[in-house]
């Protein structure tokens, strides 16, 4: 069946659920886009436990010890990135700037995480969870 025809078979509800579906599919994009643009600190974990909280529109540069070294993560201009890594393959350096989501050392078991404040019960907003 070539597109002609297959145009030609569509139901005005098959052309209706299509545009529905398009309109939620970018109604979704910029729902994740807004929920994703508060970031507004910085929080490097070591092992799954917050070491350190810093807010984004303060520069600094920090340095975390993990299991194999350390790295030494650099906040500026509202936007983080890992400047130097102990590890072998030095994945986190290469990511380069980040203004959300976040970096990992799998080596040296460190995440620093770009985000918004977490949930009365110590969750963090993303999102996914609001």
């Amino acid at each position: 069946m070539s597109f002609r025809e297959t145009v030609k078979a569509t139901t005005s509800g098959d052309r209706a659920l299509l545009v529905f579906l398009v309109l939620i599919s970018f109604a979704g994009i910029f729902a994740v886009k807004e929920a994703l643009s508060h970031a507004n600190e910085v929080s490097i974990e070591v092992d799954g436990r917050v070491k350190f909280r810093y807010p984004l529109d303060i520069d600094r540069s920090v340095r975390v010890e993990g299991d194999h070294g350390g790295l030494t993560v650099e906040i500026k201009d509202r936007q983080v990135r890992v400047t130097e890594a102990s590890c072998p393959k030095k994945i986190c350096e290469r990511q380069g700037w980040i203004t959300r989501g976040g970096i990992v050392c799998l080596p040296n078991r460190i995440s620093v995480i770009v985000g918004g404040p977490e949930k009365n019960d110590g969750r963090r907003l993303d999102a996914v969870t609001g």
